[in-house]
């Protein structure tokens, strides 16, 4: 908008121009005829082709700016462009099911919360006298589920993703955090709650969490793949094998076992 009135200013400015250049001719021959009365007309027609001069050349000066910004602008619409399409990939490789476990999740605290004050509100503070209480446990850390983008997946070789989706992938991922959780609470159980078919399994995922590499992070073995995303087949096999080129998973042998332990990002 602003080029095109500077474009309709300077069209103004040219027929004024010669205008005044047809008045100048006329003052010339006028001046011959009459030389002493002429000299005033004449500066102030000097003064004005000046003004008008200086005017033209600063719409040039404003056009070329104009001119010189477009480039700029284009460039702040593609990169707004591709930071667009980005934030689309990212917003479509993350299963809905994480909004349903936030939900559940924060639904399921502020019923804790709830059910606190309702015990406080009935005094079952004064029971402190009569039975110890429990004691506080350590907040622990949910196993990582660090999901796959697109981008990732496309870096990937052909040979070695062969048809596997973004949406196989992710829902590895979150199988595998299941498992690690599930393992997770083994080991953090009393001995007094495990029955005789997880005793064995809970001492042995202790020992395994002791061990350099493994200890303090979350972890399952092969064993413990049941899907219903992860299976031992070979699609199973291809999903573990991008995942850990990717960096999402790393294996190690203990004993018989084949423990593969979850990354952070």
């Amino acid at each position: 908008m602003e080029v095109k009135e500077a474009g309709a200013s300077l069209d103004a400015l040219i027929s004024s121009f010669n205008s005044r250049v047809a008045e100048l001719q006329q003052l010339v021959i006028a001046r011959n005829m009459y030389p002493a009365g002429s000299v005033s007309d004449l500066t102030a027609i000097d003064a004005s082709l000046k003004g008008m001069e200086l005017q033209v050349q600063n719409i040039k000066t404003r056009l070329r700016e104009e001119t010189r910004a477009i480039p700029k602008a284009k460039k702040l619409i593609e990169a707004a462009l591709q930071q667009q399409k980005k934030l689309e990939t990212i917003s479509a490789c993350v299963p809905s099911s994480v909004t349903d476990t936030n939900t559940k999740s924060n639904h399921d605290a502020s019923k804790c919360v709830q059910r606190d004050e309702y015990k406080h509100d009935l005094g079952f503070d004064s029971l402190k006298l009569e039975e110890p209480a429990p004691k506080e446990k350590k907040g622990r850390p949910s196993p990582p589920m660090w999901y796959v983008t697109a981008d990732e997946l496309n870096s990937v070789s052909s040979y070695m993703k062969q048809r596997l989706t973004l949406e196989k992938m992710n829902a590895a991922i979150e199988d595998m955090a299941s498992y690690a959780e599930a393992n997770a609470q083994l080991i953090a159980a009393p001995r007094r709650k495990l029955t005789e078919s997880n005793i064995d399994k809970a001492l042995e995922l202790r020992e395994i969490s002791t061990t350099d590499g493994v200890k303090g992070k979350h972890f399952f073995l092969e064993s413990d793949i049941k899907g219903p995303s992860l299976k031992l087949d070979n699609t199973g096999k291809a999903l573990l094998t991008v995942l850990r080129h990717l960096g999402r998973i790393s294996e190690t042998r203990i004993g018989h076992n084949r423990v593969i332990i979850l990354l952070r990002p």
